[in-house]
């Protein structure tokens, strides 16, 4: 059920409220006054049901989303420590007066993204491209790809058959059925035997190990499956019998049994020859540096094919294709999708004048730019590991990200903005300070 509007009409006459206490000029609080709250509520409140116990408000839940992005935090830490001493926080979620204690629970974030799904997301997004004006309208793009990695562990076959053999015997107690051997103390020694596998002196005991865990995993799933009731545990099962017969060279292999839609992908890294999570896509203004699309895919394609559904969501964003949308080399293929023009870094036309020349060469050295956008959404917007779970999780981490950056560099242009209106009247006063001098000076001398 929605929640009711809150009263602000009476407040405490006795104490100044927080748009009193706090300081107009601090860029949180002008965003909070440039954000259309009405829209979301209007957007989300049919999701809602006419009955049951009043929920938390919208502006309360999308607000929260927003501050976690942007300053990199998690549900807990955002929700225990952080709400409650920080003023400035409270009043971007609409609140007049200090509060005390917790808005939410941390889980109502969960089922608030749950909730409005990757569509409402979508929205958060538009409106933080929309907050740029005609800045985000820009006839020239960069775009390209990048990993967006899965919290899961480093992926080897000891580790999920260990995961398996622990799993079944969980299923087993849970069932109440019994199974002839948990294996609880066997399988943890044989995992440190697999450890250093490719020294000299451990390969032989490291392959043995792995071998013996394998067998004990199959075995235990084999009897599982005779004795647990038909349909019970039957897709984790299902999923167990894959891990098990995957081979080194089986495709759409399995590499996490709490993740299974994580797939690997190389990028021909130096220092990271591997990850695992889920290829993103993200598409950014030449001129400005604003993101006007963000997002993934849930198979490994070629980053060329990934160029017309990109193009497409800036389209349907910003209201129209750009003018060029400048890739690297990966990106082989396509020269032209709808009205957009791709130009990749290659060598020049017979045909092509100097102008023309000099202007691909202008696009292409632009284009380096997105390399720190996508080392700024890791570092600073929860991109470099995804915590969310399953390929929902990760549209939704993505394009929060892409927002929280856009916000933030709406923030930092105001902070500049305001930087150069100070210096301006610090000059204006040293200059009247000066005259005032001058004119005292002339006074005494005369």
């Amino acid at each position: 059920m929605v929640s009711k509007k809150e009263n602000h009409s009476q407040l405490n006459f006795l104490a100044p409220g927080l748009r009193e206490q706090l300081n107009p000029k601090h860029s949180l609080y002008q965003l909070a006054g440039q954000i259309d709250w009405l829209y979301f509520e209007k957007e989300f409140s049919g999701m809602y049901s006419k009955m049951g116990r009043p929920a938390n408000s919208i502006r309360l839940m999308v607000s929260l989303l927003i501050l976690k992005a942007v300053y990199n935090l998690s549900d807990e830490e955002l929700i225990e420590k952080h709400w409650e001493m920080n003023s400035y926080f409270q009043f971007f979620s609409g609140k007049e007066l200090q509060q005390w204690g917790q808005p939410c629970a941390a889980s109502d974030l969960v089922h608030f993204r749950n909730r409005i799904g990757k569509s409402g997301i979508e929205k958060i997004f538009k409106h933080s491209i929309d907050l740029h004006g005609k800045a985000a309208q820009g006839k020239h793009v960069s775009i390209d790809t990048t990993v967006e990695e899965k919290n899961i562990t480093y992926p080897t076959d000891s580790k999920l058959h260990k995961r398996i053999a622990d799993k079944c015997v969980e299923m087993a107690r849970k069932e109440s059925v019994s199974i002839r051997r948990s294996y609880t103390r066997t399988t943890k020694e044989l995992l440190r035997d697999t450890y250093n596998s490719t020294h000299l002196k451990r390969r032989k005991k490291a392959k043995s190990a792995q071998r013996k865990l394998k067998t004990i995993a199959g075995r235990l799933v084999r009897e599982l499956d005779r004795k647990l009731p038909e349909g019970v545990y039957a897709k984790e099962l299902d999923l167990f019998k894959r891990v098990l017969s995957q081979t080194r060279n089986s495709k759409n292999k399995i590499y996490s049994l709490h993740e299974p839609d994580v797939y690997c992908i190389a990028k021909g890294k130096a220092a990271k020859k591997y990850e695992y999570g889920c290829k993103a896509s993200i598409v950014l203004t030449q001129t400005t540096g604003i993101i006007v699309g963000a997002m993934t895919f849930s198979e490994n394609i070629y980053d060329g094919h990934t160029l017309e559904p990109a193009l497409k969501q800036v389209a349907q964003l910003t209201g129209k294709f750009p003018e060029t949308a400048t890739a690297d080399r990966g990106y082989k293929g396509k020269n032209q999708i709808e009205n957009t023009q791709i130009i990749r870094p290659s060598k020049p036309l017979k045909r092509d004048t100097v102008y023309q020349k000099r202007k691909k060469r202008r696009h292409c050295k632009r284009r380096a730019a997105i390399e720190p956008v996508i080392s700024h959404l890791k570092a600073d917007h929860r991109v470099a590991r995804n915590f969310l779970k399953g390929t929902i999780g990760d549209e939704i981490n993505f394009l929060m990200a892409a927002s929280a950056f856009n916000f933030k560099k709406w923030m930092d242009n105001l902070s500049k903005k305001l930087l150069a209106l100070w210096k301006i009247d610090l000059q204006a006063s040293i200059i009247l300070l000066q005259k005032h001098i001058s004119s005292n000076l002339l006074l005494f001398t005369t």
